[in-house]
């Protein structure tokens, strides 16, 4: 059964009548997979724009903790009470690309987002984990086969995974019973660099 809902995260009204949708169609919310994002163009921090910055921040970061807030609501008052959050991090969270400054801000915020969450939740059977993504290959990544910056400056390519290995990943994380918590994998393709990256 689906309910296809489009929905603005990053406005508070828009966030808020997904939550209403989903209560009146199933009464209930068991899982909430928090994957909007998006990035800034690849510029020098200096030249990136205010507008681009807080879009970035809007989409990534608020866009998360509003949805964080309307699944809180729902799973606090339902019956039986509780359910569970996944966040989608990224490899940024832990290790920055070159000229992504927005992406990877809001990428470390989400990391906070998932403590708090999980801390926050604890009391009420809401559990909380995070899943940081590395080159899965979607359209998002295309550009990673013919070269994408480096840390030192350079241009390479780099290789990608299946991105059914991440929705894998993520299933393994939302059949687990609520007395068990992933609170941080990572999934990434095997030979990208992120291990000595930098």
């Amino acid at each position: 059964r689906t309910l296809p809902h489009p929905t603005n995260v990053a406005d508070p009204t828009s966030a808020a009548a997904l939550f209403e949708a989903v209560k009146a169609r199933f009464g209930r919310l068991d899982l909430l997979f928090n994957n909007a994002g998006t990035g800034a163009p690849p510029l020098p921090l200096e030249e990136l724009s205010i507008e681009q910055w807080r879009r970035v921040v809007d989409i990534n970061l608020t866009g998360a903790f509003l949805c964080t807030q309307g699944a809180f609501r729902l799973m606090k008052g339902q019956s039986p009470r509780g359910g569970r959050i996944i966040n989608n991090g990224s490899i940024s969270a832990h290790a920055p690309r070159p000229r992504s400054v927005a992406y990877t801000a809001t990428k470390h915020a989400i990391t906070g987002l998932t403590r708090s969450t999980s801390l926050d939740g604890r009391a009420y059977g809401i559990a909380c984990g995070q899943i940081d993504i590395g080159n899965a290959a979607t359209e998002m990544t295309r550009a990673m086969s013919k070269g994408v910056m480096q840390a030192d400056g350079r241009t390479a390519a780099e290789p990608t995974m299946d991105v059914a290995a991440v929705a894998d990943a993520v299933l393994y994380m939302a059949g687990l019973p609520l007395e068990a918590n992933v609170q941080f994998m990572t999934v990434m393709a095997t030979d990208m660099p992120f291990i000595g990256r930098g």
